[in-house]
């Protein structure tokens, strides 16, 4: 069995990490260093770099958990193998997680046969074209219109900024009474969600993201965060509005994607996590197309 150090993503850690995943693009949500720091110590993520290859390595269960490998092709295939001998050798079950399609079809060019792959709708990305967000034009998004133009009425003075040193206090603030709104001690994955929001802030220098804000008379009303997967895509990781500020959320969508997008043809918004009113929120927007993602396990 070949030994292998991991060790959990750690800010002196993003120039390696980042330069792999700019080599070897992907539209996948997960492909971003701020998205692998942030969430790492949540999900017991660790990584480890081998002969050319970034593999990450899920603790949080299983012991032969990884993510798809990133590197040369030909490096990948045979880190694959690699990994999947040390979990025969060890009487442990293999799994990759968050495979996307392309990344299942290189495998099955490699291994014709022997892995077999789950989707799950929960973990799949949604992906849409930056210029209908930003003009929302089409009878399928009048609603959004609709609810863009109903603020504008009610609340005239509202303001649009960009997150600076100056202002991410006032957001991280915000953050606070949104997470004291809506009482969420008794559900870890929201604790956590909100625990990274305030990190991303904290880090938004560090991690190279990009924030956008909204002002209504004067006080912070939503926010979001974001930065670009690869040349045409742009992520958008955190998105919080205050929901008694009517039309607040596509708001804030479309001014940051004016403001902050238009150099990307595509914004991936991530995914929904089951969460049915998530849901229906991002399938509102009509997706152009999702980035989907399964579990690769031996084939029975």
């Amino acid at each position: 069995m070949e030994e292998i150090e991991y060790k959990r993503p750690q800010l002196e850690d993003q120039g390696i990490i980042s330069s792999y995943f700019r080599k070897y693009p992907s539209r996948s949500c997960d492909r971003t260093f701020a998205n692998v720091f942030l969430w790492a110590r949540y999900y017991n993520v660790e990584y480890a770099l081998v002969d050319n290859v970034l593999i990450f390595h899920n603790r949080g269960g299983e012991k032969c958990a990884f993510a798809y490998p990133v590197g040369a092709p030909e490096d990948v295939r045979g880190w694959v193998q690699k990994l999947f001998d040390n979990c025969q050798d060890a009487m442990e079950k293999f799994r990759l997680y968050s495979v996307t399609r392309e990344q299942f079809a290189q495998l099955e060019e490699w291994f014709p046969g022997k892995f077999q792959i789950e989707y799950d709708e929960d973990i799949a990305d949604y992906v849409y074209e930056t210029e209908k967000l930003t003009k929302l034009a089409g009878k399928k998004l009048h609603g959004k219109r609709n609810h863009i133009n109903k603020f504008k009425e009610t609340y005239d003075d509202w303001a649009y900024e960009k997150i600076t040193d100056e202002n991410y206090e006032e957001c991280f603030q915000m953050a606070l009474k949104w997470r004291k709104q809506h009482e969420l001690e008794d559900d870890q994955d929201m604790v956590n969600e909100i625990a990274v929001t305030q990190n991303s802030l904290m880090f938004m220098k560090e991690l190279e993201l990009t924030g956008g804000l909204l002002r209504v008379n004067g006080e912070i009303a939503a926010f979001t965060i974001g930065e670009p997967i690869n040349d045409d895509t742009f992520v958008v990781h955190i998105e919080k509005a205050f929901p008694d500020i009517q039309g607040a959320y596509p708001m804030i969508n479309q001014q940051f994607v004016i403001h902050e997008c238009q150099a990307y043809q595509y914004i991936n918004r991530e995914e929904d996590t089951g969460a049915p009113g998530l849901r229906r929120a991002k399938q509102s927007y009509r997706p152009a197309f999702m980035v989907e993602k399964g579990t690769v396990t031996l084939k029975r």
